[in-house]
């Protein structure tokens, strides 16, 4: 990695002002606070700030390279046609193509997308894989739309961006209600258009159609490989830790149940609309296959019900959020127990709430270093359909657990070193790596 030499400093505040209009001093709002992309500008500067960056490439890694806005027009069951919106964001391509998921939610916006993207990049380059970062979302409410209009909205939606989409350009991965099947339908509406079976154009793809073994659990394998490293470096014992887990989707449920399997006690599922609590520890194993047959964590016999935000706030060695963006804010951060927050989801913490869990001495693993584990062996995935041979699963989880290992030791590195919480270390090791691939290929003028 090349060293930043003294003609590339810049007098910190002066960059900062120069190139955002703001200090490091500047409040943000609470609406600011909850904003996706501020957050992610926030932490982003601070890092390239700390870097003594010089300020061209601050500007160009600051924004996304591209962005892009489509209109789909879809037929619905009922004959009448409906025109949903939809978003790529393209942050950077300097290490590699584009990576990052799709989803569909009523509530998406350009601004989660951008800065989804943008955690995206500095996701693949802390655990130093050969990918940019990239997002997308579809404006609409899938739980109301049928398998059919899902279908022709994810087609429409893949046919807008073909010339943006490729293994060597932008790979889209699923994320919030998309799955192995929407995967399968870009797959298969990509490969129509340039006439050939193009398997590598996404990930998280169905078996039978090139996806790896171990994908599924794989986000969650990540959240539990660092989560052990934490506990090792801070010199605790795993076997009996409690843990608390805010989500049961893909990434909570696999979280909980490999953590689970090595001991740990985990006392408390939060779930949107409800939570559960045992403090002896719930059987996660039944639990999943209640949820399985129930369609929901409720009722389950082993837990008592509790609601989902004191359950947040109650005292636990390890507290894993692992759902959605800003669950700790300014507002609830004073109140966390956990001795230690594992964030299994994006943009789980905004930056003021950062601040006091530094000020309780909260040890962070933060979400660019703690949920690498789906791109990662997306990574896998891409390069298993680019040579055409496949993995064993023990072969996935072992380079999987060798990546994140390696990589929580590069972030805890960064931060002794510069004396700079887990959250800047991991963005400024992530930057520093961007910053050198893009400085190396240089402005095409």
């Amino acid at each position: 990695m090349s060293p930043i030499t003294e003609e590339t400093m810049v007098p910190k505040a002066a960059a900062i002002e120069g190139i955002t209009g703001r200090t490091n001093s500047t409040p943000l709002t609470l609406e600011q606070e909850k904003n996706p992309w501020e957050a992610q500008a926030a932490r982003f500067d601070e890092a390239a700030q700390r870097l003594n960056l010089e300020p061209g490439i601050w500007k160009i890694l600051r924004q996304p390279m591209r962005e892009i806005i489509v209109h789909i027009p879809v037929q619905m069951d009922n004959g009448t046609v409906e025109v949903f919106t939809g978003y790529r964001v393209q942050h950077s391509i300097a290490r590699g193509p584009g990576k990052g998921g799709i989803r569909y939610a009523p509530d998406v916006s350009l601004d989660e997308v951008r800065a989804l993207a943008s955690w995206m990049t500095w996701k693949c380059a802390v655990v130093n894989i050969p990918f940019g970062g990239a997002k997308g979302g579809v404006i609409c409410n899938p739980r109301a739309m049928s398998q059919g209009e899902l279908e022709r909205l994810t087609r429409r939606y893949t046919a807008s961006l073909i010339e943006f989409l490729g293994p060597e350009k932008d790979v889209p991965a699923p994320d919030m209600n998309t799955n192995e099947q929407t995967m399968a339908w870009i797959m298969d509406t990509y490969s129509m258009h340039t006439g050939q079976t193009v398997t590598s154009v996404v990930t998280g793809k169905p078996l039978s159609l090139g996806g790896s073994r171990g994908r599924r659990e794989a986000t969650g394998r990540g959240v539990s490989i660092v989560t052990d490293e934490a506990l090792k470096y801070l010199g605790l014992d795993p076997v009996g830790a409690s843990v608390i887990v805010q989500g049961f989707g893909n990434v909570g449920s696999h979280s909980a149940k490999l953590l689970w399997d090595k001991g740990y006690k985990v006392i408390g599922i939060a779930e949107y609309d409800g939570g559960l609590h045992n403090a002896n520890g719930l059987d996660i194993a039944q639990l999943m296959e209640w949820k399985a047959t129930h369609g929901s964590i409720h009722g389950f016999p082993g837990g008592e019900a509790i609601d989902a935000q004191e359950l947040l706030l109650t005292a636990c060695d390890v507290l894993i959020p692992a759902a959605t963006e800003n669950v700790l804010t300014s507002l609830n951060a004073a109140r966390v127990q956990a001795r230690v927050l594992v964030e299994g989801a994006n943009g789980p913490t905004t930056p003021a709430a950062d601040n006091i869990l530094a000020e309780k001495g909260v040890f962070v693993v933060p979400d660019i270093l703690a949920n690498a584990g789906g791109v990662t062996t997306s990574y896998f995935e891409w390069v298993q359909d680019r040579m055409g041979y496949f993995w064993t699963e023990q072969e996935v989880n072992e380079r999987l657990e060798r990546i994140m290992v390696d990589s929580f030791h590069d972030v805890m590195r960064y931060a002794r070193e510069h004396a700079v919480q887990n959250r800047i270390a991991a963005y400024m090791l992530a930057l520093d790596r961007v910053a050198y691939t893009t400085r190396q290929r240089g402005i095409y003028a």
